[in-house]
């Protein structure tokens, strides 16, 4: 039987080149990409913030000229007829532009005008895009009200007002939750399946590669590997394993990142996954020789793995003892044993007892109770509109509760939110860092705000710029800083009056997972020494790396407990194995049901 022959390519990139000057530099955004999308087939751009991802893009699209090669699309080259391609695609870029004191209706009119899209054929078509995002319900709505899911599925809505041959997406699941990134692969599965739409598909999230028909891997403006996923995860056979011990699962992380051969730990449930630099059974006591009860399962390979071991090229920090407070406690598996039986410490630090916040008559967060323990990581999960940032805001001490109880550090945040943030650090989704500061600027401006002084300050910040490595960018504006710095330098300023309560405000999202697995050793290190940590994340394998979490839902808290309690809540007959994905989805579902019955 002859071979089924390969699909036409609708996009061939050929020895593709860009770059841009910033500031007195050049920066080479894309690096010789030679690579093709098969027509009819969703192809995924992967990498992470600052890999040249939105920058393919816009060349895809016509929107930028490349300095060198060639980029044929539909059988178009873009350079030379840039209109003709773009009257055939959707693009569909990563900070959409609704427009938010629109209805949904009134967007999807603008958008059809901007098309040129007939007034008889725009009731058809939008009650098939009203359908197939689930809007209809909506359509009345002011866009500034939506929720980021529904938000994310309108954008995507007006890209499809003229349907086109070639849809270009550019991270259109980032800072989305579980459930609202399965609602819109259906719809791209739809869009390929039904009305035969190539799709070309960036993203950071390296779990939604696995969706794709084909990935084009990227990082730091080079092509690190294309192909179907499985491709990538088969390379990585025989070199993954679950580790137990006895040693308590932070310490036993922070040991195997460390260990030869090991080129990847992480903490998964109550184990740590490893992968190693080659395949074979690696000998436990050459491992980590303080782990006498050390075991090592095989599991499964990921492409997430593939991903990491292209990348390691330097350990990740150890966990030392410059990035503690003066307040170290006890270790981990102290503070285990320590617990009560319902998982909460009985030294609690932060206290919510019948929170509740009101807007007019909206409730955005609506009678929530938890409290967390001394040197625990705690996280605060929940679809896009729960009420999880309202909740952090009111924890933070910068929005005061409408009813109950809050208490951080023993201080009541009702009568004394100044002085209970003093003892607090926040790291903000954005970073909240002054782009135009350089990075001594800003270590400089938050030990002030935070009243260092004199010594003590010149001190911290001399802590900082060693413990984060920030020496080679001292003089750069923060702006102009790959992400992976910036997110250094906001963890940095958020430590540096040595707080012993942190609150992480999606603190990975966007950053590459080598970044990501660097910045949770920190954040281990510090629990470790007994700083409390309050996290939230869309990420939901860091969800991992919490010893407790809850997941909210307007408002509302459905579940607690420990990680590996809640997905083994969701285990059924077809799902022996369930993700934290999988238990979130499965909690938010019970409860929609709920609702509805």
């Amino acid at each position: 039987m002859p071979p089924t022959p390969e699909p036409p390519a609708a996009v061939r990139l050929e020895n593709v080149r860009r770059a841009f000057r910033s500031g007195k530099r050049m920066i080479t955004a894309l690096e010789g990409i030679t690579a093709s999308a098969a027509q009819g087939a969703v192809t995924g751009l992967i990498g992470p913030d600052g890999a040249g991802k939105t920058t393919l893009m816009r060349l895809v699209a016509g929107l930028l000229r490349a300095d060198a090669g060639q980029i044929e699309v539909l059988g178009t080259d873009v350079g030379r007829e840039p209109l003709a391609v773009q009257a055939r695609l959707g693009y569909m870029p990563q900070h959409f532009g609704l427009y938010e004191d629109l209805t949904v209706e009134e967007n999807l009119n603008l958008y059809a005008d901007l098309q040129g899209v007939p007034r008889s054929a725009r009731q058809e078509r939008y009650a098939q895009l009203l359908h197939m995002t689930g809007l209809g319900p909506f359509t009345a709505r002011m866009a500034g009200r939506l929720s980021g899911g529904m938000k994310q599925k309108l954008g995507l809505a007006c890209t499809l007002v003229q349907p086109p041959e070639l849809l270009l997406l550019d991270e259109p699941t980032v800072g989305v939750d579980p459930v609202s990134r399965r609602e819109l692969w259906e719809i791209i599965g739809h869009l390929t399946r039904e009305a035969h739409v190539t799709v070309l598909f960036s993203t950071a999230y390296l779990d939604e590669a696995e969706r794709c028909d084909a990935v084009l891997l990227i990082h730091d403006g080079r092509l690190l590997g294309s192909g179907p996923p499985g491709a990538f995860t088969a390379e990585m056979s025989g070199r993954s394993f679950y580790a137990t011990s006895g040693l308590g699962r932070r310490r036993l992380q922070a040991r195997l990142a460390a260990a030869p051969g090991v080129i990847d730990a992480v903490i998964q449930g109550s184990h740590v996954r490893v992968v190693t630099a080659e395949a074979h059974v690696p000998d436990p006591a050459a491992l980590v020789a303080e782990a006498t009860d050390l075991a090592l399962t095989p599991t499964p390979p990921r492409f997430e793995d593939s991903f990491v071991a292209r990348l390691r090229t330097r350990p990740l920090p150890p966990q030392s003892a410059a990035v503690r407070t003066p307040e170290a406690s006890a270790s981990e598996s102290q503070r285990a044993q320590s617990h009560s039986g319902n998982g909460v410490s009985p030294e609690p630090v932060i206290i919510v007892h019948h929170l509740t916040r009101r807007f007019g008559a909206f409730i955005a967060v609506n009678d929530v109770t938890f409290s967390v323990g001394r040197g625990e990581i705690f996280g605060l999960l929940g679809a896009n509109g729960a009420g999880k940032s309202t909740t952090f805001r009111m924890l933070c001490g910068l929005l005061p509760p409408s009813e109950g109880e809050l208490r951080v550090s023993g201080f009541d945040l009702r009568t004394a939110a100044a002085t209970a943030r003093s003892r607090i650090g926040y790291m903000a989704q954005k970073f909240s860092l002054y782009s135009d500061l350089s990075v001594r600027q800003n270590l400089r401006f938050f030990s002030s705000a935070y009243r260092l002084e004199g010594a003590r300050q010149s001190a911290r910040i001399d802590w900082a710029i060693g413990e984060f490595d920030l020496a080679p960018m001292l003089e750069s504006s923060a702006r102009d800083l790959p992400l992976g710095f910036k997110q250094r330098l906001a963890l940095a300023c958020a430590l540096m009056h040595e707080p012993n309560i942190l609150f992480l405000d999606e603190p990975t999202s966007g950053v590459d997972p080598l970044a990501r697995r660097e910045f949770w050793q920190r954040i281990n290190a510090l629990a470790e020494s007994g700083v409390t940590v309050l996290v939230t994340t869309h990420f939901m394998e860091e969800t991992e790396y919490c010893d407790r979490l809850v997941i909210m839902a307007q408002g509302r808290v459905l579940t607690e407990g420990t990680p590996e309690a809640i997905k083994g809540a969701a285990h059924r007959p077809d799902r022996p194995d369930p993700t934290m994905e999988d238990a979130f989805i499965a909690v938010i579902e019970a409860a929609s049901a709920k609702a509805v019955a």
